[in-house]
């Protein structure tokens, strides 16, 4: 599986600088290039010291669960969008809807439209975030080919209305670059923490596993509860 190399300044100044305002890369990759080193010592500072509080961690189930997985994934890494197509449905019906397994699922950003994705999937609050990441990966395909910038802004749009939101409510959440930048930073702590370098990758009880079939998760998590 590619490489993940955290990101530093440079997604940070992505999320701050409006999401028509830069030249489009292409979005779908699972491998990030090395950002430039940032101008000073106080970039690095500022970025490392940001308030990450106000970023609720998305969950399934029941917290006091005995097993706790979390999932680090980002929106336009095919990887991801196969998981949670495949895997993780038998995982939230026989062992996260069961009281079984804690699931907490933290966004990784390759890219800007990663982000923006992220930043619709957030819109909603928690109530509504696991439906329009379903949404999300579901039409990855389409939203992450759809051209430019504007483009992919447009279609991740439309999952948003087709979730219930409306068009001011999606553009504030999109333009709000102070949430953006803190999103980034909560992202970076959590990757340097668990030292992730691929999505998706998983953390079980603690231990890092890999990507891996329903059959396998499933002996795995069976082992945690002594099953």
């Amino acid at each position: 599986m590619p490489r993940l190399l955290v990101l530093a300044g440079a997604v940070i100044a992505l999320a701050v600088a409006g999401y028509f305002v830069l030249k489009p890369e292409t979005p779908g990759t699972t491998e990030v290039a090395a950002a430039p080193a940032p101008e000073s010592s106080d970039q690095t500072e500022s970025a490392e010291e940001i308030d990450t509080s106000s970023i609720v961690e998305m969950t399934m189930g029941d917290p006091d669960a005995p097993v706790t997985l979390i999932e680090y994934a980002s929106y336009t890494c095919p990887h991801c969008a196969a998981f949670h197509q495949g895997p993780l449905k038998e995982i939230k019906k026989n062992y996260v809807d069961t009281g079984k397994v804690h699931l907490i699922y933290r966004e990784v950003y390759f890219d800007r439209y990663g982000l923006w994705a992220s930043m619709i999937a957030r819109c909603a609050g928690p109530d509504k975030f696991f439906g329009i990441s379903d949404l999300i990966y579901r039409g990855q395909d389409q939203w992450t080919r759809a051209g430019g910038a504007p483009e992919v802004v447009a279609e991740l749009k439309k999952i948003g209305r087709l979730a219930g939101l409306e068009e001011d409510t999606l553009e504030a959440c999109l333009q709000d670059s102070a949430r953006a930048e803190t999103l980034v930073a909560w992202y970076q702590k959590n990757a340097q923490a668990d030292e992730v370098t691929a999505t998706p990758s998983f953390v079980l009880n603690g231990r890092k596993v890999p990507n891996q079939t329903y059959a396998e998760f499933a002996a795995a998590i069976d082992a945690e509860l002594g099953e």
